[in-house]
């Protein structure tokens, strides 16, 4: 053979052979391109989508500078609509596209590998409209959607609540969750928590305090609550108040039970009149002896604590203090209390007539 000829051979073969390798040579230089970020940077999939969609999506907040090379790792690596998990997830800098491809196929947990869970807050949530809207917020589910789930008779029986008692599910707090979570499983998580904040300790102290279940426990709370919401050195005095009541017998007599009946109506009213109390509603407790029916609104979990713990004392009526520190003054007998009264409503009126 001659030596040209041997030439053109070895030519051949490195063509052929360059021509076998090229692809895998470029799949491998395209896998282990990395990011472009150079802070950590959140990406929400909040719905299904192709490799392509996810690429344009990771260009757009310049995550990657290299759609075509990302989707040929991914189709390489069998990543597409039906495996790519929703969810949040927080991208490092330098990110090489084999793992950032990687940490969104969903695993056996139904989860994405590199999926973070996201803060879920909610407080100072009258009822579970308000609660609702709060969790959309951080979670993909729909408001709506979750009122729905949460109102339907087979949630309620499942559960065992009445959909007055409802609220009572739900302990204001921050949770850890996937931003995909659903309906169903965000009150199947509140439901967990639940369980393990009603322990057999706090049990035993409901019914040493004279009440039945955890609603009604919430139910005292909502009110004490709604009346002090700014000390809560006052809270095992006010529950102790309202629970004297109850062992008594007289009315409770609260009046955020009667605004609570007015919705939004009585939000900009400085002054509550007898007109306003006078209203027929299941929960105003100047109509209706004993508990309303379930919480008026969303208690923190430290002003259940101060129900259960209610202080000894021995009062029955409370009063607001004539001046602006949110505080109470306390009596056990009503000639005292319609002083306190008096002094309250003339000090009311005077700042009103200065305003």
């Amino acid at each position: 053979m001659s030596k040209r000829l041997k030439i053109i051979l070895i030519a051949a073969v490195l063509l052929l052979g360059g021509i076998v390798m090229y692809p895998k040579l470029d799949l491998f230089l395209s896998s282990r391109k990395t990011t472009e970020n150079i802070v950590e940077v959140p990406i929400y999939i909040d719905r299904e989508m192709t490799a392509e969609e996810l690429g344009d999506l990771l260009f757009e907040e310049k995550v990657i500078d290299d759609v075509k090379s990302f989707i040929k790792v991914a189709a390489y690596k069998a990543i597409n609509q039906s495996n790519i998990a929703l969810g949040k997830y927080i991208i490092s800098p330098k990110t090489e596209y084999r793992s950032l491809l990687n940490g969104f196929r969903i695993n056996a947990a139904g989860n994405g590998n590199a999926e973070v869970e996201v803060d879920v807050t909610f407080n100072n949530c009258r009822d579970i409209y308000q609660l609702s809207g709060k969790v959309s917020k951080s979670l993909l589910l729909d408001s709506l959607a979750l009122v729905n789930f949460l109102t339907r008779k087979a949630t309620l029986e499942y559960y065992d609540f009445t959909q007055e008692e409802l609220p009572a599910l739900f302990l204001p707090n921050t949770y850890k969750m996937y931003y995909d979570t659903d309906e169903k499983e965000f009150v199947e998580r509140m439901a967990k928590e639940f369980k393990n904040f009603w322990n057999d300790a706090r049990r035993e102290k409901m019914k040493k305090v004279g009440l039945e279940s955890p609603s009604e426990v919430a139910t005292i709370a909502s009110i004490v609550y709604s009346e002090q919401n700014r000390h809560p050195d006052e809270w095992p005095i006010i529950a102790g108040l309202y629970l004297n009541r109850l062992e008594q017998g007289i009315k409770l007599q609260s009046d955020p039970t009667f605004k609570f009946c007015w919705g939004d109506a009585l939000n900009k009213t400085q002054r509550l009149l007898n007109e306003h109390k006078a209203i027929e509603c299941p929960y105003n407790t100047y109509k209706i002896e004993g508990l309303p029916p379930g919480p008026i609104c969303i208690p923190p979990a430290d002003v259940i604590d101060a129900v259960l713990n209610r202080a000894k004392v021995d009062y029955i009526f409370m009063m607001a203090r004539p001046d602006y520190s949110y505080r109470h003054d306390f009596s056990k007998e009503y000639r005292q209390h319609e002083r306190l009264a008096k002094i309250y409503q003339q000090w009311l009126a005077n700042e009103l007539k200065q305003k």
